[in-house]
C-alpha cells in the first residue's frame, strides 16, 4: 500500500473530524485530539466494513467519508461504553482489580 502526504493529510483530518464529531453526539467527555484520531481512524474502518453490508452506500467524496467514519466511530464508541460500564447503558463487563 503506498500513501501520498495528501493521502496521508485526508485519513487524519477525516479520523479527527469524524472522532470529535462521535464523541459530540454520543455526549463523551472526549479523548482529546490523540484519542479523537485513533477512534476516527478506526471507525472509519468499521463504517467501510458495516455500512456496505447494511445496504447504505453514501456516495463518494469528503463528506461521505467523513459521515462514514462518523458512523462507524459511534458504533465503537457505543461499543467500549457497553463493555467499560460508562454512560447510560449500565454497567457492562466491568470489574474492579483490587
Amino acid at each position: 500500500m503506498n500513501l501520498s502526504n495528501e493521502s496521508l493529510i485526508v485519513i487524519i483530518v477525516v479520523g479527527i473530524v469524524a472522532g470529535w464529531l462521535a464523541g459530540q453526539i454520543v455526549q463523551g467527555g472526549g479523548f482529546g485530539l490523540i484519542g479523537d484520531l485513533i477512534i476516527g481512524i478506526i471507525g472509519a474502518f468499521i463504517g467501510d466494513w458495516l455500512l456496505p453490508r447494511l445496504g447504505i452506500h453514501l456516495g463518494v467524496g469528503t463528506v461521505a467519508l467523513i459521515v462514514n467514519a462518523t458512523i462507524g466511530a459511534i458504533v465503537l464508541l457505543f461499543l467500549i461504553r457497553v463493555f467499560t460500564g460508562g454512560g447510560r447503558f449500565g454497567g457492562g463487563f466491568r470489574r474492579r482489580w483490587w
